[in-house]
């Protein structure tokens, strides 16, 4: 069974056309992408909706979701920058506790 997953590229895009035609020119090195991963669509909403207030961000924290790819770029992220997991965990907004337990999971 395969996995749908959404386009979104061409949901950014639209948005960008129809809402806010005048941030395409800082977003479009993401929309080039072929694939575009977590971090680029978070990327992409900060740059075109802002920093979210804290009511939203919480709502939307709870609803993320990572493939086995994101979390192995995060954790790569962690040994290049030499960071502990409190550090990791702080730059990309997780719990200390998910990123240990990525640790584990995945046997970095």
């Amino acid at each position: 069974m395969e996995k749908l997953i959404p386009d979104y590229k061409r949901i950014y895009n639209d948005i960008i056309i129809k809402e806010f035609p005048n941030k395409r020119d800082s977003c479009m090195r993401l929309l080039q992408k072929e694939n575009l991963s977590v971090m680029d669509i978070i990327e992409l909403n900060e740059k075109i909706f802002g920093l979210p207030d804290k009511e939203t961000f919480a709502a939307n924290q709870r609803h993320r979701s990572y493939t086995k790819t994101d979390i192995l770029k995060i954790l790569d992220y962690q040994k290049k920058n030499q960071l502990n997991n409190s550090q990791l965990a702080i730059h990309f907004k997780l719990s200390r506790n998910t990123v240990s337990k990525w640790k584990r999971h995945f046997v970095v």
